[in-house]
């Protein structure tokens, strides 16, 4: 009998074992990957285009060429799309991202053909039109209202905005009357511009039959496509800070503020990156991280609390991020900064290290045990102009990290007087 009082050993993997996606060059230049690793029979297709907020002309051009992909084509409407993909079982997600634009298509194997029929239609020949974007436009600009009522996205904005700048893309604050200026001729533009197939790469991702693969040569990769015949080049944008250390936007009425304490720091290229990882995740990258064990758990001034980081090309951006009843702002933003001085001034103890650790190999273990997290992680590599060991690599270097490296990475990166903070709410 297995005595359940009895912690079972905790297994260091040896290694990551990333299936490597095949890649194929079509005929008209498409780059195709496969990765065929799953046993039920639906198939994943992502379709990735160079070129995002980074290169728009106005703010929203990138966000809204790709959203209205979706409704109307020469071929099919808005309803038809919609009712079509229901009537499959397809299901379609649209996204946009600083340097590039995606639209995933999930699909059981045998209504492909027809799903990807529909898919075509709306990467080669989208209509735009007037009526359906006007009823998006409004539909935004109603959430971007709501959202606006929220302290957390207004701390959001107001961080990337400190941060960056108003002349950097990161750094823009959209406001309703970006929304007005799209018109069927802005997206067009754009879609012109970055929609081709000099510019795209295709990834298959599920039970991938020589079936499928045949048909998505047959539609996206025997004929050239598109207006333009060149890539984007790679954009970068200085950023210009905000010299206050401390803003704060009254939102009068509120229960509870938004704290957002950020900083510029270096981006995935960077040699230090990915062992930096580990020292965002011990200050508060999991459930058990040192700002969420001292202020929400011995404290209790937030229910959440959180560090992260998020890439753009050229910077990363340090978050911390909470929301606190408005008296507790204080006490709050004094131990985010106590933890940093911790980190910089004591050596974490290896359990607790060790702990970071199995975390993070496990979630690094999760994020590759399908085709579908497999193919995440691939696009994810292309996006970000990192090499094919980033794994392997990213492995070993949670692995050797050491509580000295620790110190010395907090002493170095999370230098307090870079760190900007923002404040939504109550005087």
């Amino acid at each position: 009998m297995l005595d359940r009082s009895i912690q079972p050993d905790i297994c260091e993997p040896a290694q990551l074992e990333v299936l490597r996606p095949t890649r194929v060059t079509l005929p008209n230049g498409v780059a195709l990957n496969i990765l065929d690793a799953c046993d039920s029979e639906v198939t994943r297709v992502d379709i990735v285009m160079e070129g995002g907020r980074w290169h728009q002309s106005q703010p929203l051009q990138a966000l809204l060429t790709n959203r209205m992909l979706r409704e109307g084509t020469r071929r099919y409407s808005a309803a038809s799309i919609a009712e079509q993909l229901d009537y499959y079982g397809a299901w379609l997600e649209l996204s946009s991202a600083p340097q590039h634009t995606y639209v995933t298509l999930y699909s059981l194997n045998k209504y492909l053909p027809q799903t990807l029929d529909i898919l075509e239609s709306m990467v080669k020949e989208p209509a735009f039109p007037e009526k359906e974007l006007k009823v998006v436009i409004d539909a935004n600009v109603g959430q971007f209202k709501i959202n606006s009522s929220k302290v957390d996205f207004l701390a959001h904005r107001e961080l990337a905005h400190a941060l960056f700048g108003e002349a950097h893309p990161a750094g823009q604050l959209v406001c309703e009357a970006d929304y007005r200026r799209i018109t069927p001729e802005v997206l067009h533009d754009f879609y012109a511009r970055h929609y081709h197939a000099r510019n795209c790469t295709i990834y298959l991702s599920g039970r991938i039959t020589d079936n499928c693969i045949r048909r998505v040569e047959a539609l996206f990769g025997r004929e050239s496509f598109g207006q333009c015949l060149e890539k984007p080049g790679s954009m970068f944008c200085q950023p210009v800070s905000d010299a206050r250390r401390r803003i704060f936007v009254e939102r009068s009425g509120v229960l509870q503020s938004a704290v957002r304490i950020g900083m510029l720091t270096m981006d995935r290229l960077h040699p230090d990156y990915l062992k930096f990882r580990v020292l965002v995740t011990l200050l508060g990258g999991y459930f058990g991280s040192r700002l969420m064990s001292n202020i929400r758990e011995e404290k209790g001034y937030t229910y959440g609390i959180s560090a992260g980081y998020a890439s753009y090309p050229g910077q990363g951006v340090l978050a911390i991020s909470a929301e606190t009843a408005n008296r507790y702002v204080e006490p709050l933003i004094a131990e985010v900064y106590r933890e940093i001085t911790r980190l910089q001034d004591e050596e974490v103890p290896p359990e607790e290290l060790g702990m970071v650790k199995n975390y993070m190999l496990g979630d690094m273990c999760r994020s590759c045990e399908s085709a579908f997290s497999l193919a995440d992680g691939w696009i994810f590599l292309q996006a970000s102009g990192l090499g094919e060991t980033y794994f392997a690599d990213a492995m070993q270097a949670v692995k050797d990290i050491t509580p000295a490296e620790i110190r010395d990475l907090a002493c170095k990166y999370l230098r307090k007087e870079d760190l900007r903070e923002i404040v939504v709410g109550a005087k």
